[in-house]
């Protein structure tokens, strides 16, 4: 009787445990090593004086991503996990004194618009149509399969996404097209911003990114019960139920391969035989530190990378009934900021800062009575050997001076407990090369095709899930890409089984 064929994944991250999910109740024995003492790599949490913080992503959408792993497994969900749609997705705040309260409701916040702004509620509404069309017709094509395997594009469906693609999707940027939409700069802004959810600039990256606000705005946003760690939790718990073994503190040092096939792992100076690998680790890495590929990761250098990320934990001894759990304070000049991020690789000194507070929907229990947490942060270049400690100062001290003019409170006094992650850290501790948050940019029209595939095209049984991989980065896409992943790798598995030479 032969044995089934065995399954190692490197790197627990959200990514890594939903392809642990998928390839185990597939009915293969699967070993998962991650070099932290936990699950959930980004997705992390701690707790600091009494104050607890997500450490990374903070915005949760498309819930039926996780829903589909509990389903596949076989796992009632509510065991697992709860959550809430949320009636506000987020709270923009301008230099000039304007506020605009982004209800996931439609047709709320065209009114809103247009009585904040100005705008025609005529044109949030056509804009949020025209995005859920082309994520309907393109996006699901581009999230449900690789774009990297000749016989998608030969679908029925590709007709009709190309169909669907208009000249702005492509040769315009996201800034260009939704100038053509919107009357007011300030509109223009606030959509512009969602270039920053794969970490692009929205004067470059094309228009086809007008698909992103179609998942906050049209299909809602959530809030995971205990906050986003939750949902590495859930995961990790699944994965357990069904027989995936963990391996903590256990760095792989490299990928054992031979003519052309994948034999294992060594973890710790250990061999672990494997019949196929799955590389949820930075593409960089993975090509130069596990396979000692330098050629190939030189070519991975030179795409451009991500914006990475400049993060201040506060612990705030004050309750701000102004904010929610989702805050935007906007540049005066956005255009000037993401030239200093991606052109001159430095730090804008009026950045736009992010707020997130789980506070809000969970009080006294995310934070002390009368006290929120601030995950507070701003969008800097990916790691380039500056000092970061230099970094860490100045941006502190414009946001800072930021949120004294835009709150007419003098925040510092009220921050008593203090964390930071820069970009040097979140390389060190994520493993994402440079800290770049989403590995490469979607600075080209180009980039979704440019994207690392599932699979390795040279080593047979070694495939690819995560944020630096087709289709990109964020929670939904790292979810997407273990499903196209196990899609390649199953029908693989399958067929090695039948052989003796494995």
């Amino acid at each position: 009787m032969q044995q089934q064929p065995s399954v190692i994944i490197i790197g627990a991250g959200v990514a890594g445990l939903a392809a642990a999910i998928r390839l185990a109740v597939a009915g293969y024995p699967v070993q998962v090593f991650e070099k932290n003492s936990y699950p959930g790599g980004k997705l992390s949490y701690f707790e600091l004086d009494g104050y607890h913080f997500d450490a990374g992503p903070s915005l949760f959408t498309q819930p039926a991503n996780i829903e589909a792993l509990f389903e596949l497994a076989g796992e009632p969900i509510h065991d697992y996990f709860q959550y809430r749609s949320m009636p506000v997705a987020c709270r923009y705040f301008y230099e000039d004194g304007t506020k605009v309260v982004a209800y996931t409701n439609i047709s709320q916040f065209a009114a809103e618009a247009e009585q904040m702004l100005g705008e025609p509620a005529a044109n949030i509404a056509h804009y949020l149509k025209d995005a859920s069309n082309l994520y309907n017709k393109v996006g699901t094509l581009f999230l449900n399969y690789s774009l990297h395997q000749p016989a998608v594009f030969f679908q029925k469906k590709i007709i009709t996404a190309l169909a669907a693609i208009r000249f702005k999707h492509l040769f315009k940027s996201l800034h260009q097209l939704n100038k053509q939409y919107f009357r007011q700069e300030k509109t223009a802004q606030l959509f512009n911003r969602y270039a920053t959810y794969n970490g692009s600039n929205p004067y470059r990256a094309p228009g086809m990114l007008s698909v992103i606000p179609h998942l906050e705005m049209n299909e809602g946003t959530f809030y995971p019960e205990g906050g986003m760690i939750a949902i590495t939790h859930a995961l990790h718990h699944l994965a357990l139920k069904k027989g995936v073994q963990f391996h903590f503190n256990a760095p792989v040092e490299s990928i054992i391969h031979e003519d052309g096939r994948i034999k294992g792992i060594y973890s710790k100076g250990v061999p672990y035989m494997a019949n196929l690998v799955v590389s949820n680790v930075d593409t960089y890495f993975t090509y130069r530190y596990l396979l000692k590929d330098e050629k190939t990761a030189a070519k991975i250098d030179r795409q451009e990378r991500s914006s990475s990320a400049l993060i201040f934990y506060w612990g705030i001894a004050k309750s701000f009934p102004e904010l929610d759990l989702h805050n935007i304070f906007f540049s005066n000049n956005y255009a000037a900021e993401f030239a200093a991020i991606f052109n001159e690789k430095k730090l804008y000194p009026d950045p736009t800062v992010y707020i997130n507070i789980t506070a809000k929907c969970e009080p006294g229990i995310q934070a002390p009575a009368d006290k929120e947490n601030w995950f507070v942060m701003i969008n800097v270049p990916a790691a380039t050997g500056k000092d970061m400690a230099v970094m860490q100062q100045q941006a502190r001290a414009a946001i800072i001076n930021k949120l004294n003019r835009m709150l007419h409170t003098d925040i510092a006094p009220l921050i008593e407990a203090e964390a930071i992650l820069d970009p040097v850290q979140i390389e060190s501790i994520t493993g994402s090369y440079k800290g770049a948050l989403y590995g490469t940019s979607s600075n080209s029209k180009w980039a979704a095709f440019l994207r690392h595939p599932n699979f390795s095209k040279t080593i047979k049984g070694l495939y690819f899930v995560g944020g630096s991989v087709h289709p990109g980065g964020g929670i939904p896409l790292c979810l997407q890409s273990a499903k196209i992943m196990s899609g390649l790798a199953i029908p693989y598995l399958k067929k090695i089984s039948t052989r003796d030479d494995r």
